[in-house]
């Protein structure tokens, strides 16, 4: 049986796949802590075979353009516009042999003024659209470029007149030799869900210092962090007091104050960071809080602290439904298990998530509190699904931070803050802690590692790989090494985890290709059951069907509102992504009914959809054990059929017919009889499953082997589905141990002597059906009885209440010999004594 963690680390796995960080990063930025002058193509390169996936790279400009083509100019004359009221005719002096003739309609433009001059063929900006200078005529006057305002060189934001500049530049000189233009790349990095330790700069240095010092055989490669030896507190003047309620969803929590800030814009260099990076300048104090976190991969938050009521930060918890406006101005509604940050009286900010739109930093803010924290990664994660709402530190904080850094982080926010916004550290650091962040300790045996890398690797390369990754050396033999992992990387506690962290470093394009495989045979006497699944779906495509594969999750609510199902039975997720994947799904039906629901709403109904797959079950009576840790849960291997609309479509020379419950029961019946198991020897009764109008069960053996039916109104109205749907699901495993062998084609010659067919009209009570006749009827001749069929049925104000009339035919056949009138009466007199003694039949 597939383990069911299996199943759940698979999907684990895709749903990282499909829910890629695009986390950017700058080129510079991040040689601002290693010395390495490689190309930024090569350094991409590099990142990628780190596992750290470079998609994109793009040019990054602080002044899109580069202000290329665009130069100082003189501007010599400058008379009006003799066919218009408000423009210009100037010649400028642009370091050129001839002065360009330039219309200009800017009102402060005059003669000796120092100006910047877009060139022709000067490509302009503004925002995502660009326009070129080309020499033409305006208003009958030839123009040879553009005397620009400083918002069309984006170096600021006034339209008011173009640029004067002091007569101390040089005309003909490039304007970015006065106007410096930072010019970066920017990588976008497709970061998957287990690499926490890499969502900053530094954090990606750390692989390109381990991958450039294996590659160039070398030492010389490491991260430079910026020092913090600076800080010190000043005074106490500004005291804010920490409490932490609930220790379990905030195990650290690390605030300080800083006073007398004054909040502005941001220099040049901080904003061309962040822009680099696509996150927008808002004021020096919060662009702080988003260069840290962007540096060392810490979240941060930043208080106005004249606005924390009480001078005391509260974690906890609130009631339900408690009302909070974040910081863009919706009013949401907490959850019991929100963790908020909040001051003496109220709350102020969503922990981890989003700020409040009262307690934020200000124009007018002169005193902030920084908050700098380790939140429960699964709290933040149930937040943030609750409120639809995933920010840089909210995604941070689900995959996990490090614990240990937080501190550092708020030390290096308080420096910077005091560098750009003045102040002063007035309070002494809060440091509330109630958990224990001893890193990781791990053994690596050197021979388990070659053997899951399939060759030897040096144990100096292990051992230096995991040195320049941080982690610290405890323990060095010939066998083994001891490490003590770094706390950033949350994922790594296991030998198996180290083995990757070496061998992404060293690189998987040098693990050699295996010249042979090793392999075994296996004689297998059991029916081959991939064989059996791919006959079957063959069978079904053949036959119009379509396959569908949905997910293993669903939501609980299906099993609480549909009553044939058992909610405690739910094999419940402990950190579910959303409420629609909570449980593991307890049928297939569940899935297929989605699936039919969404093709009806793209206007799709005549549809025959199959599916293989587990359902899954928790039995809380089989107790849980060390030794049997899964013994409480269960999965069954399931193929479930469903049909709705119609089976042919409508045309000019065909009118639509419908699919129904019989044409579902011959498909179903087609597939046991494809895998060789006699249709003849089946047992079946009326099913009982509450979410079908009607159903039938076909078992052998005691065993159930398939229930199929027509699926009721008020399940399909949960699902949201508007037309008729029929369903069959097969108990796969029971199939496969009735399994005899898949149906030979066998061939044998015609019949030399005649059929013969008799009809009787039967009237029955309506419990008795048709299954039941004809088991009687095969059971009373066996010889040359080949078939029977019900070829009419009639209730009516004719029939005695409760009873209805079968039109049964029967086909008698003697291989031998021709039939005779005798032997026919014979056979068909014993036929019907059978059916009336046995099922009170009386014949019509």
């Amino acid at each position: 049986m597939t383990d069911i963690l299996s199943e759940l680390c698979i999907f684990a796995f895709r749903k990282n796949e499909i829910n890629l960080l695009k986390m950017k990063i700058s080129y510079n930025w991040l040689k601002q802590y290693i010395q390495c002058e490689l190309p930024a193509e090569e350094l991409g390169k590099t990142l990628t075979g780190t596992g750290l996936e470079v998609e994109d790279l793009e040019r990054y400009e602080s002044v899109k353009g580069g202000l290329k083509c665009v130069v100082v100019g003189k501007v010599l004359t400058c008379i009006d516009h003799p066919n218009s009221d408000h423009l210009h005719i100037t010649t400028v002096d642009v370091g050129a042999a001839e002065p360009l003739h330039i219309v200009c309609g800017a009102p402060n433009v005059a003669a000796g003024q120092t100006v910047l001059v877009a060139t022709i063929g000067c490509e302009l900006w503004k925002g995502d659209e660009s326009f070129t200078i080309k020499k033409g005529k305006i208003r009958g006057e030839v123009s040879e470029g553009m005397i620009c305002a400083e918002d069309e060189l984006q170096l600021g934001e006034s339209h008011d007149g173009i640029m004067v500049l002091p007569d101390s530049y040089e005309v003909g000189k490039p304007a970015s030799f006065y106007f410096p233009v930072e010019e970066d790349f920017t990588y976008e990095i497709g970061l998957t869900a287990n690499r926490s330790d890499a969502t900053s700069h530094i954090g990606c240095d750390r692989d390109l210092v381990a991958a450039l010092n294996h590659k160039n055989h070398t030492h010389e490669y490491h991260i430079t962090r910026p020092s913090v030896d600076d800080f010190k507190v000043e005074n106490t003047n500004n005291n804010i007091e920490v409490e932490v309620i609930d220790t379990k969803a905030c195990p650290r929590y690390s605030g300080v104050t800083v006073s007398g800030v004054k909040v502005g814009p941001s220099p040049a260099w901080l904003k061309h960071r962040l822009e680099a990076i696509g996150l927008r300048s808002i004021n020096n104090i919060v662009d702080i809080s988003n260069y840290v976190l962007m540096e060392v991969g810490q979240p941060l938050h930043i208080f106005d602290a004249d606005k924390i009521k009480g001078k005391k930060v509260v974690v906890k918890c609130l009631e339900k439904d408690t009302p909070f406006t974040t910081l863009d101005g919706i009013q949401r509604k907490l959850n019991d298990t929100n963790l908020m940050i909040c001051n003496a009286e109220e709350p102020m900010c969503i922990a981890g998530v989003f700020g409040g739109l009262d307690s934020g930093v200000t124009e007018t803010t002169t005193n902030v509190f920084i908050e700098s924290a380790y939140f429960n990664p699964t709290s933040i994660r149930k937040t943030a699904r609750f409120h639809g709402l995933q920010t840089d530190a909210s995604f941070r904080y689900e995959r996990g931070c490090d614990p240990n850094i937080t501190i550092y982080a708020l030390k290096r926010a308080a420096l910077l803050v005091k560098e750009l916004a003045g102040g002063t550290i007035s309070s002494e650091i809060k440091d509330v802690v109630n958990g224990d962040f001893t890193p990781v300790r791990v053994q690596l045996k050197f021979d388990y590692l070659n053997k899951i890398a399939g060759q030897p690797i040096e144990k100096e390369i292990a051992v230096n790989i995991l040195k320049d990754l941080d982690c610290q050396v405890v323990e060095l033999t010939d066998a083994y090494v001891t490490v003590d992992v770094p706390t950033c990387k949350v994922d790594v506690y296991r030998p198996a985890d180290l083995v990757e962290e070496i061998l992404r470093i060293y690189g998987y394009d040098n693990i050699a290709i295996p010249s042979k495989i090793n392999a075994s045979l296996n004689v297998n006497n059991k029916p081959d059951a991939e064989k059996l699944q791919k006959e079957v779906s063959i069978m079904l495509a053949a036959n119009g069907f379509y396959e569908i594969m949905n997910n293993s999750l669903t939501k609980s609510a299906y099993t609480r509102e549909l009553d044939s199902f058992d909610e405690e039975k739910n094999v419940k997720i402990m950190n579910p992504l959303s409420s629609d994947l909570d449980v593991m799904r307890q049928s297939l039906m569940f899935g297929g009914l989605e699936s039919i629901a969404r093709n009806q709403n793209f206007k799709t109904f005549d549809m025959k959809f199959f599916e293989f797959g587990n359902t899954y079950s928790y039995n809380k009576e089989n107790q849980q054990t060390d030794e049997k840790p899964l013994n409480p849960y269960s999965e069954n291997f399931r193929l479930d059929m469903l049909l709705t609309g119609n089976d042919i479509a409508e045309s000019w020379n065909a009118k639509p017919q419908s699919l129904g419950f019989y044409d579902l029961k011959k498909y179903v019946l087609a597939i046991i009889h494809k895998l060789g198991i006699n249709v003849e020897e089946l047992e079946m009764r009326e099913g009982t499953v509450s979410h079908y109008d009607y159903s039938i069960v076909y078992s052998l053996n005691n065993n159930d082997l398939v229930t199929l039916g027509k699926i009721n109104q008020k399940t399909l109205k949960i699902f949201d589905v508007k037309k008729e749907v029929y369903h069959a699901t097969f108990d796969w495993n029971m199939i496969l141990k009735a399994v005899k062998g898949l149906k030979t084609i066998s061939f044998k010659a015609l019949p030399k002597f005649p059929s013969v067919r008799r009809d009787l009209a039967l009237v029955m009570d309506k419990n008795v059906t048709f299954e039941m006749v004809k088991k009687v009827a095969m059971a009373a001749e066996k010889n040359i009885l080949k078939s029977v069929n019900l070829f009419d049925i009639y209730e009516g104000d004719k029939i005695p209440a409760g009873k209805k009339q079968y039109a049964v035919s029967f086909t008698l056949q003697d291989t031998q010999k021709t039939l005779t009138d005798k032997v026919i009466e014979k056979t068909m007199a014993r036929i019907q004594s059978s059916i009336e003694q046995q099922l009170q039949t009386t014949l019509r």
